[in-house]
């Protein structure tokens, strides 16, 4: 029963992301937004609270950091320190790049998943509270 329970969230998750991909009235990614890459184990920024974010890329390749920040939501933190960036739509960031790597659903299926604490996260990253001592993760996944 509990299984049927993750499955189940997930699978919402997954229709809600292609939901409001599909149905999202986007506006351009202001220029001079295109995100920074880090190193493994860098910490970034400034503030009271400190999160970790991992990162995995298309080919399963990891690099974890540590972000502190006084921003009130994981998304803007990220956005401050240009480590994301997507597309605003009337249901909030769509993801198109996280730490210099692009996730184009377009061109080959491919989006950003988002968890908190390892479980996949069923609010949108700029959507999502700053939670001290969380992981925050970002994994380029592929529809199928």
């Amino acid at each position: 029963m509990k299984n049927l329970r993750k499955i189940a969230a997930l699978l919402l998750a997954v229709l809600m992301v292609l939901a409001l991909s599909a149905c999202a009235k986007t506006a351009p990614i202001p220029a001079g937004k295109t995100t920074v890459g880090v190193k493994d184990g860098e910490t970034l920024g400034q503030g009271k609270a400190t999160f970790a974010v991992e990162v995995t890329d298309a080919e399963g390749a990891k690099t974890s950091f540590t972000v502190k920040t006084d921003e009130k939501t994981v998304g803007a933190a990220l956005q401050a320190l240009n480590l994301i960036s997507g597309e605003e739509s009337d249901y909030g960031l769509y993801i198109k790049e996280v730490t210099g790597i692009t996730a184009d659903y377009d061109a080959d299926g491919t989006y950003w998943a988002f968890y908190v604490n390892g479980q996949y996260a069923l609010t949108g990253v700029d959507m999502t509270d700053v939670e001290d001592g969380a992981v925050y993760g970002f994994a380029v996944e592929k529809m199928q």
